[in-house]
């Protein structure tokens, strides 16, 4: 097929793409390549598969409606899978304006461009931030998601209810997956992995908020591949048992779907720090600190709506997936 990816250049949308370019897919990627964070990290990622043949690169931004417009003209994807935005939850505290362009003026550039190019499945990441103040575990498509907790949540919940007016009212099938704290090579240095590992091998104490009692649901970048494109050769389709007098949240009358996709098995914040030490080869001291604004206690994905329709089944134990990690980590940051 003809795929296009945005955010090739970012965590999961490379790893996705190098994916997709070995099944046999044709793939452009489209990525501002923007400084967030490093972007020596993006350039790294992308020379992975920048030479391949059946992949072309476009850089540009979402929020420039005609560089959407001019892409999904010249590619023709039959189908789509949206991975750029403005992520972090704590930068959107003091960089709101970011989120508003990138999530919700880059989406709606998306959403058209689908619509007037008729393609076939437009699947796209939202987060499991979007629970925000929920505490019923595990988190479930189910459940109403109506008290974000920081606006990148919000941003987020918004483009599940962009996609799903889009689909009823011009039948184009979309799919949301929810991720739940990706993890592994490659990842964004922003995130707690990389920063705990820099503090590690630096023989620094690592502050940990909500005094260590954080659990989260860390996913395997394999298993959030494995499970985007399960998803991408799937379109969503009307739910024949929708009953709009008591609505399902992940479903609808119309080509419309929203799934969790996680590892359906939370660790303790400090029990990831320790496997991370383990591999790392070092212990160093954590300073319990009180919780940050924006965040939450707990995540947890209940991810049988996506095992059922699927077959997604996560097979990487954090373990295992934070040796894989430590051993890139040590190789790309030429770490003794």
């Amino acid at each position: 097929m003809r795929i296009l990816v945005t955010g090739s250049a970012g965590f999961v949308g490379s790893a996705l793409t190098e994916r997709l370019l070995a099944r046999g897919d044709t793939v452009l990627g489209f990525d501002n390549h923007n400084d967030y964070y490093d972007p020596s990290l993006k350039e790294a990622r992308l020379a992975r598969f920048a030479a391949h043949p059946a992949y072309t690169h476009l850089r540009a931004d979402l929020a420039v409606q005609t560089a959407v417009d001019k892409a999904f003209a010249d590619f023709q994807p039959e189908r789509v899978v949206n991975l750029a935005a403005q992520a972090g939850v704590r930068y959107s505290l003091t960089h709101p304006h970011a989120y508003v362009q990138s999530n919700l003026v880059g989406f709606v550039n998306i959403l058209e461009a689908c619509r007037r190019h008729q393609v076939g499945h437009l699947v796209y990441a939202s987060s499991s931030s979007v629970y925000g103040a929920n505490r019923k575990m595990p988190f479930a498509v189910e459940d109403a998601v109506d008290h974000p907790v920081s606006l990148y949540a919000a941003t987020k919940k918004s483009n599940e209810l962009m996609a799903h007016t889009y689909s009823h009212l011009f039948g184009l099938p979309t799919t949301g997956l929810r991720f739940f704290t990706v993890y592994g090579p490659w990842g964004r240095p922003d995130m707690s992995p990389i920063l705990f590992a820099n503090r590690i091998v630096r023989g620094e104490p690592i502050d940990v908020y909500n005094h260590g009692q954080h659990s989260r649901d860390f996913t395997f970048i394999d298993d959030i591949v494995e499970g985007v494109i399960r998803t991408l050769d799937h379109p969503a389709a009307p739910d024949p048992s929708y009953d709009p007098v008591a609505p399902n949240p992940g479903s609808s009358a119309a080509p419309y779907r929203v799934y969790n996709i996680g590892n359906d098995e939370p660790v303790q914040l400090l029990d990831f720090i320790g496997l991370l030490e383990k591999h790392l080869g070092r212990e160093v001291e954590k300073r319990l600190l009180p919780m940050q604004p924006g965040d939450v206690p707990d995540t947890w994905a209940d991810v049988s709506a996506l095992r059922r329709d699927v077959g997604y089944a996560p097979a990487t134990s954090v373990d295992e997936g934070l040796a894989k990690f430590a051993a890139w980590y040590k190789d790309f940051y030429k770490v003794g």
